[in-house]
């Protein structure tokens, strides 16, 4: 295995020297790396507040955050979140109930399609980069919102426009997460139902391409598709349901920890939050299956959804786990709310290409479109199941 100064230097090559340069004494000091790209906004020498599993929060560079994600170890960057998870939390729900809304939900499941995922991810895999720093980072997630916009004025009924809401949540780096909330008709604050997944991408080394078919592209896609067809058949939810596309997740789940912090500040009622990150591999030789992680999630609501595959899906599940901080569902159990992650196989199984040049559509028939659709039947039973359903007047 090369050193990482070894591989540095190859990365300057192909950079170009006027943009990366290191230094390492003889006895092999620590480096100092004041690298710049001309389309980032990225200081590897800032120093930022990083939490592990298991340790106290320790200061680290942006240097050392690239370290750790190359040794695959997960981690919450913290550092305008400190407070995250101050507030008691009291659970919502007992217990889950079990899946009851089928005559709602089967037929909003005909009406899905991969036409619409294969087209919006063709563009959104298009950017060089959908790094949360990068220009084209902002770039992607200003054309998102337009999508999401573009949907909702399209497929939305009149009177259900008038539910919706679309916004930018504001980030300091400049990708701002997005945040579409279908209010609910209740008249009593019943809660807040959550569907979310990360719109970010990264290369191992951030300044290098990064199309992030995969990760999170799939997942941000897939859950587009279960909110248009949702709007399309003119849901109007007894419980307000929204939908959330994070900025940031590849730097330490940045955007969910704000958008979670800015819920918890504001006492919101979220009685469940489900992540989608990773929906479209299939290893060659493995079943199609759905994967549900088990560890640091809510048991309750892992349950629901275990439950929702058995009911609505035409693929099993599989538990699966991927230990500390590994999506966005994260910032939200850390601020006390239950929260659900689920992912495209058993982890083991899952994409290798990702963080890479190589997360893209036409890597391998292992990238299936027809494999995210079954991820979108689930966002659309969870939206119906527990945001309910009420008739228009």
């Amino acid at each position: 295995m090369k050193s990482f100064a070894a591989l540095l230097s190859i990365v300057s090559l192909a950079l170009g020297a006027s943009v990366l340069h290191f230094k390492e004494d003889a006895a092999q000091a620590p480096m100092t790396l004041p690298m710049s790209h001309p389309s980032f906004d990225l200081d590897l020498n800032e120093v930022r507040l990083v939490e592990l599993e298991g340790q106290p929060p320790q200061w680290m560079t942006e240097l050392d955050k690239v370290h750790l994600k190359a040794k695959g170890v997960n981690f919450l960057d913290i550092t305008e979140a400190q407070d995250l998870g101050t507030v008691p939390r009291i659970q919502a729900f007992a217990s889950f109930p079990k899946p009851n809304a089928t005559e709602k939900v089967k037929p909003i499941l005909k009406t899905l399609s991969t036409d619409g995922p294969r087209a919006n991810l063709e563009k959104f895999t298009s950017f060089r980069t959908r790094h949360y720093r990068s220009e084209t980072g902002r770039q992607s997630q200003q054309w998102l919102y337009s999508k999401i916009s573009e949907i909702t004025a399209e497929s939305a009924s009149k009177a259900l426009r008038k539910l919706i809401t679309v916004k930018e949540f504001p980030h300091s780096w400049g990708q701002n997460s997005i945040i579409v909330r279908i209010n609910g008709s209740s008249t009593t604050d019943n809660g807040v139902v959550v569907i979310s997944a990360h719109q970010d991408s990264t290369n191992m080394w951030p300044f290098l391409p990064a199309p992030g078919a995969d990760d999170d592209g799939s997942g941000t896609v897939t859950i587009l598709e279960a909110y248009r067809a949702l709007i399309a058949a003119d849901f109007h939810p007894v419980r307000t349901v929204e939908f959330h596309w994070y900025s940031a997740e590849e730097g330490g789940l940045l955007g969910s920890q704000a958008v979670a912090k800015e819920y918890e500040k504001n006492s919101a009622k979220v009685i469940a939050m489900s992540q989608f990150d990773m929906t479209a591999w299939v290893k060659r030789g493995t079943r199609e299956e759905v994967g549900i992680i088990t560890d640091f999630v809510d048991t309750g609501l892992t349950q629901f959804n275990m439950d929702l595959v058995d009911t609505y899906l035409d693929i099993p599940y599989v538990e699966t786990k991927c230990g500390y901080a590994c999506s966005d569902h994260a910032s939200w159990s850390k601020a006390g709310y239950p929260a659900a992650f689920t992912i495209e196989s058993a982890f083991e199984n899952s994409n290798k290409n990702i963080h890479s040049a190589n997360d893209r559509i036409d890597i391998s028939d292992e990238f299936s479109f027809t494999h995210m659709l079954e991820f979108s039947k689930l966002a659309v039973a969870f939206a119906v199941e527990l945001g309910g359903w009420t008739e228009p007047a």
